[in-house]
C-alpha cells in the first residue's frame, strides 16, 4: 500500500479535529478507566446510545476497584441493553486482574493492555494512546474505512493481513506529540464524515485534497469487504407468565448467547409442550403480540403468549419477578424490549389492585 497520501495527513487532520470534535465526557477527563470503559461500551453501538449508559456505570462503579467488586447481577442490571453482554463481564475480569497484579491502575504498557480480558489490538491503543500518550495506532472498523479510501487500498479490510499492513502505516504517520488526540480523530472522521455505504460527505472532509478514493472516483467502491452471510432465522415462542403481580423469568445458561442474564422463558415455535415440560398449568392463555431481535448471525422471531398460572410453583431456578425487581435486580436483555410494554403494562396494573385493596 502507497503511504503517500497518508504522509499528507495528521496537520490537517489534527487541525480539522480541534475544530469539530464532539465533546464527550470520557475526553474531557480521559482517565484509563474513562477511555477503557468508553471503549468497551462503544464497540458495535452508537454513541448517542452509550451516553447515559456510561453516566449511570461511572456513578456506580467509579473505579477499577468497584468494578472488580461488583456482584454480577449488579453489573448485568447497569448493562442491560448495551447487549454484547461478555463485553461487560470481560471488564470484570479484566478489573479483577487489575487489581490482583496492577495494583488497581490500568498498565501503561501496550502489551499488558493486550493481555486482559476484553482488550484487543483496538482497544489497547486506543488505551494506550488517550490515556498514556503512547504513540500506538487504534485501528478499528472507522480507521480501516478512511485509511483505505484516502490510499484507495483494495485489501479486504475483514482480513488481519489488511489490518496489519494498514495499522504499520498508521505507526509510520502517528504524531508522537499526540498520538491520543491523531487516534481521536481518525475515528471521528470516520464516524462523522468518511461514512459507510457509499455517503460519505467529501466536502467536509480534510482529506479530499490528497484522498486517492476521491481523485479516482472510487469511493463508492472502498473499502472491500465480502458479501454479508445470511443470518440463520429461528421462530421462538415466549411466554410471559403472570401470577399475584409478578412475571416468571428463568437464567440462560452460562455459555452461548445471552449467557447468564434472565429472560422470560421461551422455546422453538415447533416444539411443543413447553408449558407442561415445565409443570406450569395455565388458567388462562393469550396472544402477546409480535417482535424481532437481530443478532450477529441470528435473527430471532418471537410470538407472545400471555399466560395466567394457575399456581405458583416453578421449575428451579427460576424466579416471580415484581414491577420493582424487575426494574431493579434483574437483567433482561433487549431482545425481548417487543414485550417489554406488555409486561409493564401488567405489572403495574397488578400493582395499583393490590394498592386499592390496601385503602
Amino acid at each position: 500500500m502507497s503511504s503517500s497520501p497518508l504522509e499528507q495527513l495528521p496537520i490537517p487532520l489534527l487541525s480539522w479535529y480541534q475544530e469539530n470534535a464532539r465533546v464527550l465526557p470520557w475526553r474531557s477527563d480521559p482517565t484509563p478507566y474513562h477511555v477503557w470503559v468508553s471503549e468497551i461500551m462503544l464497540q458495535q453501538t452508537r454513541v448517542a446510545a452509550v451516553l447515559d449508559y456510561y453516566a449511570r456505570f461511572m456513578a456506580a462503579l467509579p473505579d477499577v476497584a468497584a468494578l472488580a467488586a461488583v456482584e454480577d447481577d449488579v453489573l448485568m442490571k447497569l448493562w442491560q441493553g448495551l447487549g454484547y453482554y461478555s463485553r461487560a463481564r470481560n471488564l470484570k475480569k479484566a478489573a479483577v486482574l487489575v487489581m490482583e497484579r496492577h495494583g488497581g491502575a490500568l498498565p501503561a504498557d501496550y502489551e499488558a493492555l493486550r493481555a486482559l480480558p476484553g482488550i484487543g489490538e483496538y482497544t489497547a491503543g486506543a488505551i494506550a494512546s488517550i490515556a498514556f500518550g503512547l504513540p500506538v495506532p487504534a485501528v478499528d472498523g472507522n480507521v480501516l474505512r478512511v485509511v483505505s479510501r484516502i490510499a484507495a487500498d483494495q485489501g479486504d479490510i475483514t482480513l488481519p493481513a489488511t489490518k496489519k499492513r494498514m495499522a504499520a502505516a498508521l505507526r509510520e504517520i502517528i504524531p508522537t506529540a499526540a498520538p491520543g488526540a491523531f487516534n481521536q480523530a481518525m475515528m471521528e472522521l470516520g464516524a462523522m464524515v468518511c461514512l459507510p455505504n457509499g455517503a460519505p460527505l467529501c466536502g467536509k472532509c480534510p482529506a479530499a485534497p490528497f484522498c486517492a478514493a476521491l481523485a479516482q472516483g472510487r469511493i463508492d467502491t472502498l473499502p472491500v469487504k465480502p458479501p454479508k452471510t445470511a443470518r440463520r432465522v429461528e421462530e421462538r415462542t415466549v411466554y410471559l407468565i403472570f401470577r399475584a403481580g409478578r412475571v416468571a423469568l428463568r437464567r440462560r445458561p452460562d455459555k452461548g448467547l445471552l449467557s447468564g442474564l434472565w429472560e422470560y422463558p421461551n422455546a422453538l415455535a415447533g416444539e411443543s409442550g413447553a408449558l407442561e415440560a415445565w409443570g406450569i398449568a395455565p388458567a388462562s392463555l393469550e396472544w402477546g403480540g409480535e417482535g424481532k431481535h437481530i443478532f450477529t448471525h441470528i435473527e430471532w422471531r418471537m410470538t407472545g403468549r400471555v399466560v395466567r398460572a394457575a399456581s405458583s410453583a416453578l421449575p428451579q431456578g427460576w424466579v416471580w419477578a415484581d414491577r420493582e425487581e424487575l426494574g431493579r435486580a434483574y437483567a433482561v436483555p433487549s431482545a425481548f424490549r417487543p414485550f417489554e410494554a406488555l409486561v409493564e403494562e401488567r405489572l403495574a396494573a397488578s400493582q395499583r389492585e393490590e394498592e386499592a385493596d390496601d385503602l
